[in-house]
């Protein structure tokens, strides 16, 4: 029998191992048992029989019940918190100060607060009047008032109605910051959580001031600040008791006891917490009787004039540009608007009484008006005939089709593609498939030229340029110039069939008025704390404008345009004493109406119409809108002075009404020199050259604009050729917007960019 071998060290280590658990386990067992031994001989000294055994198992049953129901409802009861910097903004609205550019208020949007008042700039005699009617035990409780809690409980029981609330101050701002108001008793368990919460995390003093700033208090106000200037028009730092006690009063029930509504409950009210504040200890005998004897009185609002339709774009800017600049923490500003409030109220009052004398006649109910500055400032936003009966934004957000207003792409696109406004076109019937144009008048004209077919607003030349230049291309360029509005490609998209808004089309008009340097319309000029700390400013944080049109094109169809007004469809918006340009524009069956138009200093677009789309009396852009338009820009023109458009130069029939201290220079075109061209300053002074004038690039702006500003300016009437100019602008047909060149002493009307427009049939 051979010998065993020995064990290896591998083995011997789990032999080891398993006879220290073995041995542990044993002597775990004998320690136990030992353990329970001893506890049952100790228990055994305290048993017991009877009655009090059952009062034992009762109470022990009961402690432990207890325990689980106390751990559910703080399972269920205490909601979700995330604690961040942002924790107390949660849920926070903005709110929005406007003024126009002199400082000078004219609105408010969001909520109205103000939270830049230090606590410690509040006067005493307002905090002591909140505490006493709110929460007088505020600086003795850990957020929840058991003792308040409990003599309420027995005040309501002998009142037999609800007579005092045990709310605390810190149980109120944990219902506004992260409540909702709904009376449930699982939304009084959060309140007293989140209560006891704040107070863990917070000062009494930081509670006090969060409480002061973001409570309710009537008016559209939240806070101390924003309530004390609305009704009183003063700071909180400034008011007196009876002030202070109306104040105090608005935390219970703002609408209810609101002066400028219900005057007579918010001053039974202000006793009420007077007297509150006596029983305190807050105030003397005397200070009650003074104050009663000396009431607050509201101040009257009733005659405060605001834009609304302004101020509800205007809001919507800033928020937009708050998130821009990512300020979206920034929650109660200042801005400073683009608006002039004079034309304003004039654009609105030129609306409301062009309805009121034509709106039966014509059917027509609602009209709309956007008037800015060629760099985008809007002026002036009318968005219907009375924002307290409907405050939709009919300028803003109404998306109708612009009809014949829309062409000017359209011919922009021709122009981009070599043709110009000596370009012969045909009026002739055309067919796209199962669909053919008709013109307004019904019939055909024939051959006539493309400045002549705009300004008569010609359909089926509008067509047939669209079929020669590309539906797509004509889309590009309208979204070029500053048309955000979704254009969809079709035949019949050149007449106008898209949706736009007034806002919109206005704003893409202003390019052709800036000079072809892109134009977006803007109502924020500045937006700042309520310390006065600038945050945002359009003239440091703004785009920068950028050149998006050939500012020969420009020139050509402001030309058109212009032609539009002195003899054509928009005769009726004729001003007679400045340069300018327009366009009117109809839809089938009469259902809008527009005029868009512009000078130097303002761009204006008018709409007329239905809100239920159903048709107006034979309302066209050529009648009410070009009414409405000459109206309000007649006063809007009358402290500025004449000034060229690109393409419209100040010729001699502006020369009358151009400031005389100016000095202007007499204008005579018959004596200039065999192939010379005419070229204007800024100021609108002419300049008669000989020579070359070579500009490659975007170049310079404003050296380009002064260059081309009316170097095609000698006109006659009758064909509307323009014979006076002998300058030839080249462009390269695939780049519409890029480089081009101008060269003197060669016929505009004689181009070699591809085949006439005579060609479409």
């Amino acid at each position: 029998m051979s010998s065993l071998s020995p064990k290896s060290w591998f083995s011997q280590f789990f032999y080891d191992l398993d006879a220290r658990i073995n041995a542990g386990v044993y002597s775990m067992y004998i320690g136990l048992r030992g353990f329970l031994s001893a506890y049952s001989a100790f228990m055994g000294r305290f048993r017991i029989r009877g009655p009090k055994r059952v009062l034992n198992d009762l109470v022990s049953d009961g402690a432990t019940m207890g325990l689980i129901v106390g751990l559910g409802a703080l399972y269920f009861a205490l909601p979700p918190v995330w604690e961040d910097e942002g924790i107390w903004d949660r849920g926070r609205q903005y709110s929005v100060t406007f003024t126009d550019a002199s400082g000078t208020i004219i609105g408010r949007r969001g909520i109205w607060q103000d939270d830049a008042i230090p606590l410690d700039e509040i006067p005493d005699h307002m905090i002591a009047a909140v505490l006493a009617t709110e929460d007088e035990r505020f600086f003795d409780h850990i957020g929840v008032d058991f003792q308040g809690t409990a003599r309420a409980f027995v005040e309501n029981l002998r009142a037999g109605v609800v007579v005092q609330g045990g709310s605390t101050v810190t149980q109120q701002l944990a219902k506004n910051l992260f409540l909702s108001p709904e009376r449930t008793f699982l939304r009084k368990l959060h309140e007293a959580f989140f209560a006891l919460w704040i107070e863990m995390r917070l000062t009494k003093d930081e509670i006090l001031k969060l409480y002061l700033d973001r409570s309710y208090l009537g008016g559209g106000t939240y806070g101390l600040e924003a309530a004390s200037q609305f009704y009183f028009g003063k700071s909180v730092r400034d008011v007196n008791l009876s002030e202070a006690a109306i104040l105090a009063g608005l935390f219970k029930a703002p609408s209810k006891y609101a002066p400028h509504a219900n005057a007579e409950n918010a001053r039974i009210r202000s006793n009420v917490v007077l007297y509150r504040m006596l029983d305190v200890g807050a105030i003397s005998q005397g200070q009650l009787f003074a104050a009663r004897r000396e009431p607050a009185q509201a101040i009257d609002r009733s005659d405060f004039y605001s834009p609304n339709y302004f101020l509800d774009w205007a809001y919507e800017q800033t928020l937009e540009t708050l998130q821009e600049q990512r300020l979206e923490s920034e929650f109660v500003v200042e801005v400073k608007t683009t608006i002039d409030l004079a034309l304003q109220q004039h654009a609105q009052a030129v609306v409301v009484s062009m309805l009121d004398e034509n709106a039966t006649r014509y059917r027509a109910e609602q009209a709309a008006l956007v008037s800015m500055e060629p760099g985008g400032a809007v002026q002036a936003i009318v968005g219907g005939r009375d924002y307290e009966e409907n405050q939709f934004n009919r300028a803003t957000q109404a998306l109708r089709q612009p009809g014949s207003a829309f062409k000017p792409f359209v011919y922009l696109a021709a122009l981009a593609a070599g043709l110009t406004p000596t370009s012969t076109v045909v009026d002739q019937p055309i067919r796209i498939g199962n669909w053919s144009p008709r013109n307004y008048s019904g019939g055909y004209r024939g051959r006539m030229t493309l400045t002549n077919a705009l300004k008569r607003s010609i359909n089926t030349i509008a067509v047939q340029l669209g079929q020669r230049v590309g539906i797509q291309r004509i889309i590009d360029v309208a979204h070029q110039v500053g048309l955000q509005a979704e254009l969809r490609s079709n035949a019949s998209m050149p007449l106008g069939t898209n949706e736009v808004t007034v806002l919109d089309l206005t704003g893409a008009y202003a390019t052709f008025a800036n000079g072809g340097r892109q134009s977006t319309p803007y109502a924020v000029l500045e937006i700042a704390r309520p310390n006065g700390e600038i945050i945002y400013s359009r003239e440091q944080n703004g785009p920068r404008p950028r050149q998006v049109v050939d500012p020969a094109l420009i020139s050509d169809l402001n030309y058109m345009l212009n032609q539009v007004v002195l003899s054509g469809t928009g005769r009726r918006a004729q001003l007679g004493f400045t340069p300018q340009a327009g366009k009117t524009g109809t839809t089938s069956s009469y259902r809008d109406a527009w005029f868009m138009g512009y000078t130097a200093h303002y761009v204006t677009g008018v709409w007329f119409g239905n809100d239920d789309y159903t048709p107006t009396a034979r309302v066209t852009g050529g009648n009410l809108p070009a009414m409405t338009w000459h109206q309000y820009m007649e006063v809007a023109l009358e402290t500025k002075v004449a000034a060229p458009l690109l393409g419209v130069p100040l010729e001699g029939q502006y020369a009358a009404y151009v400031d005389p201290d100016l000095n202007q220079v007499e204008l005579q075109f018959e004596d200039l020199p065999e192939g010379s061209y005419l070229v204007y300053d800024e100021n609108g002074f002419l300049i008669t050259r000989d020579g070359d004038l070579t500009s490659e690039g975007s170049g310079d702006s404003d050296t380009v604009s002064r260059a081309f500003q009316n170097m095609f300016s000698l006109f006659r009437e009758g064909d509307t050729q323009r014979t006076g100019s002998n300058v030839n602008t080249r462009r390269d047909s695939n780049d519409p917007f890029g480089s081009y060149r101008s060269n003197s002493n060669s016929n505009r009307g004689q181009q070699n960019n591809g085949p006439a427009i005579e060609d479409l049939r």
